[in-house]
């Protein structure tokens, strides 16, 4: 498994991975990304900003995206809660999906794995990792906590009015 970033010739590969990441959502009755989040003008900026990346099976099969952001994340300007770290220099990782048929063979965990582990070794001026999903979505919030992030807070209405999503982050320069 490998992680690259992502380039216009990707789009189309990157929607799909989204679209059934809100098929899979749905079908585990977890109200996240039921909207118009995340869209393709979306995927788009975040194409043209370098957010955007590719989780790629061993045979380079683009099998899951993610984008990571650049502080400050504005998705987090009513954070009911408090940060572990309060600085500006945090990445915010969003918009993670693993397409369902690669669903179970650990590209999840490994994409967490290899981010964190890349952010500590070649981001040294980075000091905290920042991540949110929506309150019912417990497998992700599984994985979250796995790889040692801590919940700090809540957010109310910021993807859609009525949503809540819980805040996690994790101090990587210790």
């Amino acid at each position: 498994m490998h992680l690259t970033k992502a380039s216009m010739e990707d789009l189309a590969r990157i929607v799909e991975v989204l679209e059934d990441g809100k098929n899979q959502l749905a079908e585990r009755g977890v109200d996240q990304w039921q909207g118009e989040y995340p869209n393709i003008s979306q995927v788009k900026a975040d194409i043209e900003n370098g957010f955007a990346y590719l989780v790629h099976a061993d045979d380079h099969e683009t099998v899951g995206v993610f984008s990571i952001l650049p502080a400050p994340d504005h998705s987090y300007d009513e954070l009911d809660g408090e940060w572990l770290l309060d600085t500006d220099r945090y990445l915010t990782i969003h918009r993670v999906a693993i397409h369902s048929a690669h669903a179970g063979n650990g590209y999840a965990s490994g994409l967490f794995k290899d981010l964190i582990d890349h952010i500590k070794v070649h981001r040294e001026d980075i000091l905290s990792l920042r991540i949110d999903t929506h309150e019912d979505n417990q497998a992700m919030q599984h994985l979250i906590e796995k790889y040692g992030f801590k919940r700090v807070g809540t957010l109310h209405g910021v993807y859609r009015p009525e949503e809540t999503s819980y805040v996690y982050e994790m101090l990587i320069q210790q």
